[in-house]
């Protein structure tokens, strides 16, 4: 392995104990998201549905989430990996619908899924209204 692949922090970590963040969304008009970190996943056996149920879990019961409890979060798109190219929309990648984990009993390994992977969980019906006039706005 060379130095520097070596360094990169998506291979640092075994697939039992990844980090992933969760780029948790309440609405793109207003470009409103709030990040949960969640440690020591294992890539290997958790499944999208898993994922889905841990993040959700974790907005009804963490401290700080209470503005997410009433959105209905029903999809997760693959954001980045690690070192990986970022979108320039600031809280969803826009391009690439097929980056929609749309089977539930797939495991994030088997969906190329590494330390430090970002996704986005949000509205499905949300997301496809955004698309059709991605324009965001500021709160007043």
């Amino acid at each position: 392995m060379s130095e520097i692949a070596s360094s990169l922090t998506n291979t640092t970590k075994p697939k039992t104990s990844a980090t992933l963040t969760v780029r948790v969304i309440k609405s793109f008009k207003f470009r409103t998201e709030k990040s949960l970190v969640l440690h020591n996943i294992d890539l290997t056996t958790t499944t999208v549905a898993q994922l889905k149920e841990t993040s959700r879990k974790a907005v009804q019961t963490q401290p700080g989430w209470k503005p997410y409890r009433n959105v209905q979060l029903d999809t997760l798109k693959l954001y980045t990996k690690a070192h990986g190219a970022k979108t320039s929309n600031l809280i969803i990648n826009l391009d690439n619908d097929d980056w929609i984990l749309r089977d539930d009993a797939k495991t994030l390994e088997d969906l190329g899924f590494e330390n430090e992977t970002e996704v986005s969980f949000f509205h499905l019906p949300d997301y496809t209204e955004f698309q059709k006039n991605p324009e965001t706005s500021w709160a007043c």
